[in-house]
């Protein structure tokens, strides 16, 4: 049985340790005097007999799999001629991914010999011998788990407590899963830009005003030094937001004011799913939107009254970013008009205020905090985008206030330094790490802006 059908005959086995749990309970409860005569609900007993069918499973599964791969090559090695097996670590490490290209199908660096043939065929024996087991074994223990689930429904069973228990153990190890996941990511890129600042002065890096990574990979290699002052970079990713919200914070946060405040329960609930239609757009197509569209026409309307605009500029891509995040600054914005408590409206309007009014002095410096944040967060996603960037400002990297000139952002450069086959000892390369480190920190510190300013406003209109 492979794993994808074994993962669904357990969930099936789940649902039905679920059923018969709680069945169970309800028979315990007739015997006693009724459901009150339990410690829990019923759906709790099931939920105990559900999670003593599949968490045991599930570990040993877990295990398994992970595992398994180690333990067949191992095995393989050890069948393997002795010649072979007294090949250097590298030459033996690509005879076994020859085999394992044989067992799939796939192409290998060289005609195998009856020995590799042997070792294929040994190979997928194995295979098939650890899927069987691994069915046998996760079932018996998942059947099991139900048996001993299901002898522990009574009236004096804790089943509330024990399912509890886990959950919040699931919680927890939930979120140190994801706090060890967020380090590993920051250690990763910061290793890599050691590397990258023990070749390149970080003041250089910091305060450069020329990039042009292009170095020679070899001694004798004619080629450039490279440069690589990340202003520009950073001018054009700032430039290119700040267009993006020119055109993004008015429209979402006017739109999220008529939503909330103006528009009439029918006409909300066409036009808020309209506009969030938006959100679910790929970037990919706004890229071709921006490329083939908004660009020539902003180069084609600057040429019609004597102004310059080249073909890739930062207005044509701002504004299509802009149009991108309207969707996501109007919802966080509605949602937190939303959340003002009604009575602060009544209470205006009980004092005479049109509705302008209320809106202006206190809807709107209510919901302040939340606004600001969500603002600051669409910043933060402006930072981060890359295709329409690609696709309608170009790679130029310019250092220039002119809208209508070719830049480029942050992102758009690190996708560049990084595609094709790169050597990682180059300081071109370790470049890219550098940029990521350094966007990193830009986004944290927006990020951390806006929970401050959510924290400090927010108390004076609780």
């Amino acid at each position: 049985m492979q794993t994808p059908t074994l993962v669904v005959v357990l969930l099936a086995l789940m649902a039905l340790a679920f059923h018969l749990g709680r069945r169970r309970s309800f028979t315990v409860a007739t015997r006693c005097g009724g459901i009150k005569a339990l410690h829990s609900l019923p759906s709790h007993y099931g939920t105990l007999t559900a999670m003593w069918c599949a968490i045991p499973a599930a570990i040993v599964l877990f295990v398994w799999v992970a595992f398994e791969p180690t333990v067949i090559e191992h095995l393989v090695v050890g069948a393997l001629p002795a010649d072979y097996r007294a090949l250097p670590a590298e030459r033996l490490s690509l005879v076994i991914n020859d085999v394992k290209n044989m067992v799939s199908g796939n192409v290998v660096s060289r005609d195998p010999d009856p020995a590799m043939r042997a070792a294929a065929a040994h190979y997928q024996n194995l295979e098939r011998i650890s899927a069987a087991a691994l069915s046998v074994v996760v079932l018996a223990i998942a059947i099991g788990g139900v048996s001993i689930g299901w002898r522990m429904v009574s009236p004096r069973t804790r089943a509330r407590n024990k399912v509890e228990i886990v959950v919040k153990y699931f919680l927890i190890i939930s979120s140190t899963v994801a706090v060890f996941t967020t380090l590993g990511i920051v250690l990763s890129v910061l290793f890599e830009s050691i590397r990258f600042f023990g070749r390149v002065p970080i003041s250089e890096f910091l305060f450069g005003l020329n990039w042009s990574p292009q170095t020679a990979i070899r001694d004798d290699q004619v080629g450039s030094s490279g440069a690589f002052g990340a202003i520009p970079l950073f001018a054009g990713t700032l430039m290119i937001s700040f267009i993006a919200m020119l055109v993004a914070a008015p429209i979402g946060l006017f739109s999220a004011i008529y939503l909330a405040e103006y528009a009439t329960p029918r006409v909300r609930s066409i036009a808020k799913p309209l506009l969030e239609i938006l959100a679910g757009i790929p970037t990919v197509v706004y890229g071709f939107f921006a490329a083939l569209t908004v660009a020539p026409f902003v180069r084609d309307t600057g040429n019609a009254i004597g102004l310059e605009v080249s073909s890739e500029s930062a207005l044509a891509a701002g504004f299509v970013m802009g149009i991108m995040l309207i969707p996501f600054v109007s919802s966080l914005s509605d949602d937190v008009i939303n959340a003002v408590p009604q009575s602060l409206r009544d209470g205006a309007y009980a004092l005479g205020a049109t509705r302008s009014e209320m809106i202006k002095q206190i809807v709107l410096p209510a919901a302040l905090p939340g606004v600001i944040g969500g603002l600051l967060l669409a910043v933060s996603r402006a930072i981060g985008e890359t295709m329409i960037v690609v696709m309608a400002a170009g790679l130029a990297a310019n250092l220039t206030a002119n809208p209508l000139d070719a830049v480029t952002t942050v992102t758009v450069q690190i996708v560049t330094l990084l595609v094709g086959d790169q050597e990682f000892d180059s300081a071109k390369t370790l470049a890219a790490f550098a940029l990521g480190l350094l966007l990193f920190v830009v986004t944290l510190a927006l990020n951390i802006v806006a929970l401050h300013v959510v924290r400090k406003y927010r108390e004076q209109y609780d």
